[in-house]
């Protein structure tokens, strides 16, 4: 079994397309012919490249617009067929995808079509090639897979056989079950392609919403499933994928490729352990259960402003590392490390991005197994030089270059602030405000780069992701996808930016890659909390008047209840019975923020309906344009 890749769906000229695609594990490709067209070289040039590599062009696509056509249309197609078969013979490849026609002339007349398909799988068998035939849904008559296997059966040749896109058969809203009796021996190629589960006639929009498993709504698992236990022993392959999906470095949009494919075949044979794919090894999902911490790179000045906040959120600094500029603050269950180290990586990561937070610790129950998942997913293992008496704690690199630790239980690991760091002598009581834990982390990045995120976290971890949300910012639109734990011990809302001129595009402007513009910790009583804040000094987010005369009209609440969170400038909502509170401090580091939430009732959202009210408020701070940092 070989997995593979279509080149169009990477970008880049043939020799990078080739290069990230071997990188990134895949062993095979399909070769989308205007790549070979744009090559320099001749075939085999092509078919040496590939095979240095470790690579095996075991397609070539597409031939179109064969059958139902008469005359000199026909004549003049036969020879494009044995044109593209002697390419074949010199690029190493055995199989010709050849899509149904959507030729204005094309015949529906179905003997026809069959002559036509049993002269070409003939003239293949000749040059000892196979044909894999796909049904485009946009094609003029055959437009559905079990319209072309009735003809593949018709026709009954060994070098004729069908071709299976999961995109094609499931995004019209088709259970993978109908597909059970489709023998895998007629089936030559299969290529995997997700979209997102929308009302729509797939015929409009053909590839346009193509993406990679795992990103959208589709079974694809189910379709999986049904075609391995069916029999098929072929290629698995990644479709091209649409012009969101697959933006990128070659090597980061290869990488997400091979991400997505191993984990949905490791997913479809834990599901039914009698099916075995040549993938991997991978531990199962990984269950995080908390964050263990959060990590800033600052320089001083930029770590005395973060400190202060931190104070004013009655964080208190509790422990200073045992022999570099690294302290610890903490409130509850929350850790925030706040690292001025003028070498390393925190050191790196701050002259890239400004100060921002650079790591972050997951708890998982086996850091290592956490580990050996996501590297053998693709993600780069991350080391530093360890100090004396320090621990060498399992790290990767997340997507955008930011580190993510595991912290377990199995080792010292969890003893990482006693063996590391040395309490601080308190001179002055500060009394918490009531923040027992991180709620969630919101991550901005470029729209292009937000699906990239989201299948690293739901590949790697035991994560499901909801719809994407459009949330409207006075200067453009933000799109907003949530990931979370089952229990939502960990959650992430990933925020892609596709204007400069938004509150998460301005986040974006100066720094080099994505990274975290907010962290909302959780309150058991945000009214108790916002005392407490008061008293401490804490500079918060202020909300426009009108958002509380709308408050009282929308949920009929009770005017003192809508004063008193007026005077605390708390934004509300309602869902189902279940209440959700938000307060927000005043943005520092250009865009970066704090948010303090209450759930009641159950409550599982964000607040979606507040967004617009709070980017208008925070768009008041951002930095003139043109104005230089201070």
């Amino acid at each position: 079994m070989t997995l593979t890749i279509a080149t169009t769906s990477v970008p880049g000229d043939l020799e990078s397309k080739l290069s990230a695609i071997a990188s990134a594990g895949f062993t095979g490709i399909e070769l989308f012919e205007p790549d070979f067209t744009g090559f320099a070289g001749s075939a085999e040039d092509a078919r040496q490249l590939a095979e240095s590599l470790g690579l095996k062009i075991t397609l070539l696509q597409p031939f179109h617009d064969f059958e139902g056509l008469s005359g000199v249309l026909r004549t003049h197609t036969f020879d494009r067929l044995e044109s593209k078969f002697d390419v074949m013979n010199a690029l190493g490849a055995d199989l010709l995808l050849v899509g149904s026609s959507t030729h204005p002339d094309a015949s529906g007349d179905h003997l026809q079509i069959k002559a036509d398909l049993a002269e070409l799988a003939s003239r293949a068998a000749k040059r000892s090639l196979r044909i894999a035939y796909l049904a485009l849904p946009w094609a003029r008559h055959v437009q559905t897979e079990m319209a072309a296997l009735e003809l593949v059966r018709a026709v009954d040749s060994p070098n004729f056989g069908l071709a299976l896109n999961s995109f094609f058969s499931l995004a019209d809203g088709s259970k993978p079950a109908r597909l059970r009796d489709i023998p895998g021996n007629k089936v030559f190629h299969v290529q995997l392609s997700d979209a997102p589960k929308l009302d729509y006639d797939i015929r409009h929009l053909k590839r346009h919403f193509g993406m990679l498993p795992g990103q959208g709504g589709l079974n694809l698992a189910g379709f999986a499933r049904i075609i391995a236990k069916s029999g098929y022993t072929g290629a698995w392959s990644v479709a091209r994928i649409g012009d969101t999906a697959g933006q990128g470095a070659s090597s980061a949009v290869a990488t997400d490729g091979y991400r997505a494919l191993v984990n949905l075949l490791d997913e479809v044979s834990r599901s039914d352990p009698s099916l075995t794919f040549d993938v991997p090894h991978l531990p199962k999902r990984i269950h995080a259960t908390g964050f263990e911490f959060l990590e800033f790179a600052c320089d001083e000045k930029s770590g005395a402003i973060l400190t202060n906040m931190l104070s004013t959120l009655c964080f208190r600094m509790e422990r200073r590392h045992v022999s570099k500029s690294v302290e610890l603050w903490r409130q509850g269950a929350v850790n925030i490390v706040v690292n001025t180290e003028k070498e390393g990586f925190a050191h790196s990561a701050f002259l890239s991005h400004g100060p921002s937070v650079c790591d972050m610790g997951l708890r998982v129950k086996d850091a290592e197994t956490t580990v050996e998942r996501a590297s053998a997913l693709g993600a780069p293992v991350f080391s530093q030089p360890v100090g004396t008496g320090e621990l060498d704690i399992p790290a990767i690199r997340g997507v955008g270059g930011n580190v993510i630790h595991f912290i377990d239980e199995k080792s010292d690991l969890h003893r990482v602030w006693d063996i590391e760091f040395d309490p601080v002598a308190k001179t002055e009581a500060t009394p918490p405000a009531g923040l027992r834990r991180i709620d969630h982390i919101a991550q901005t990045m470029k729209y292009e780069e937000m699906q990239s995120w989201m299948l690293y976290f739901i590949s790697t971890f035991d994560m499901k992701k909801s719809s994407i949300v459009d949330v409207a910012d006075p200067s453009g639109v933000v799109h907003s996808q949530v990931i979370e734990s089952p229990e939502g011990e960990v959650r992430f809302n990933l925020n892609g930016a596709e204007s400069r001129r938004t509150f998460a595009g301005s986040f974006l402007a100066d720094r080099f890659g994505a990274g975290v513009q907010h962290i909302a910790l959780l309150s058991d009583d945000i009214f108790e909390t916002s005392a407490h804040l008061d008293t401490a000094g804490f500079q918060r987010l202020e909300i426009s008047p009108n958002y509380y005369d709308d408050l009282k009209a929308t949920f009929s609440l009770d005017e003192a209840v809508v004063d008193q969170m007026k005077a605390c400038n708390i934004l509300y909502t309602l869902r189902d019975g279940a209440e959700y509170f938000q307060i927000y401090s005043v943005p520092i580091f250009d865009g970066f923020f704090f948010e303090i939430v209450q759930r009641k009732g159950g409550y599982q959202g964000y607040g979606a309906r507040n967004a617009p009210v709070r980017l208008a408020a925070q768009m008041k701070h951002l930095r003139p344009t043109g104005m230089p940092r201070q």
